[in-house]
C-alpha cells in the first residue's frame, strides 16, 4: 500500500462519561500512534429518516446546476477558514488549487450523481455556497456542503442542508446519512437544528500527509 490504512474506532455518544469505554479507546491510542497513524480526528455520524420530516429552508435562496469548473471554483473558496479537519490537511498538504481539486474529486468518484449538485446564490445572484448530496454504497448521504467565508454565520448552513435534505427525500430516501467533525460545532448544531439524530462517534487515526 501507498499509504498506512485508517484505523477507526466505533464509540457511541458520551464515552468519554464510561471509564471502561476511555480505557478501552487509550490503549488503542497508544497502539495507533506507535505504528505512526498520528493524524486523530473524531467524527460524529448523523442520520435523517423522514418520520423526523423535511428541513424547510428560509427561501432566501436560489440553487442551480453548474459545470465543474464552477464547482471547483467555489471548492476552493469554502476550504478558506473551513473548521472541517480533512479540509485543514488539504489545504496544508496540497495547497488551496490542488485540494480544492482532489476534494471535488473525491466527490466525483463517490456512488451519488452529479446532476444532484447545486449551487446556492441570494435573490441579487451573490454566491453563498455549495450543496452536494451525494450517497454511500449503502444510503444516501450529505456529501458536503459550505458557505464562502464572507456570508457565514448568517445561518445560510441550515438552508444548504435543507436543500440537500429535500432533494434526497424527494427521491423517496429512507435513511440519510452524515458526518462532521466534533470540533465543528456550527455544523453538528445545524445538524441537530435540522432533526438529525447522532447515532455513532468514530476516532480515526491515520497517518501524516
Amino acid at each position: 500500500a501507498e499509504r498506512p490504512p485508517l484505523y477507526n474506532v466505533t464509540l457511541t455518544e458520551g464515552w468519554r462519561a464510561d471509564a471502561a469505554v476511555s480505557a478501552a479507546l487509550a490503549w488503542r491510542r497508544e497502539a495507533a500512534l506507535a505504528a505512526g497513524l498520528s493524524h486523530e480526528v473524531e467524527r460524529l455520524r448523523f442520520e435523517w429518516s423522514p418520520d423526523l420530516g423535511v428541513p424547510i429552508g428560509s427561501g432566501r435562496l436560489t440553487f442551480t446546476e453548474a459545470d465543474d469548473a464552477a464547482f471547483l471554483a467555489v471548492f476552493g473558496r469554502i476550504a478558506e477558514g473551513s473548521l472541517d479537519a480533512e479540509t485543514r490537511r488539504g489545504l496544508a498538504a496540497y495547497g488551496p488549487e490542488a485540494a480544492a481539486r482532489k476534494e471535488m474529486d473525491f466527490y466525483l468518484d463517490c456512488p451519488g450523481e452529479r446532476d444532484w449538485w447545486r449551487l446556492a446564490h441570494t435573490a441579487d445572484g451573490t454566491l453563498v455556497g455549495l450543496a452536494i448530496p451525494s450517497a454511500t454504497p449503502y444510503h444516501p448521504n450529505v456529501g458536503y456542503l459550505g458557505v464562502v467565508p464572507e456570508l457565514r454565520g448568517r445561518g445560510y448552513v441550515a438552508d444548504l442542508l435543507a436543500e440537500i435534505t429535500r432533494l434526497h427525500a424527494d427521491r423517496g430516501a429512507e435513511v440519510i446519512t452524515a458526518t462532521t467533525d466534533m470540533t465543528n460545532a456550527p455544523m453538528a448544531a445545524a445538524f441537530r437544528r435540522a432533526g438529525y439524530r447522532t447515532t455513532q462517534v468514530r476516532m480515526i487515526f491515520s497517518a501524516p500527509e
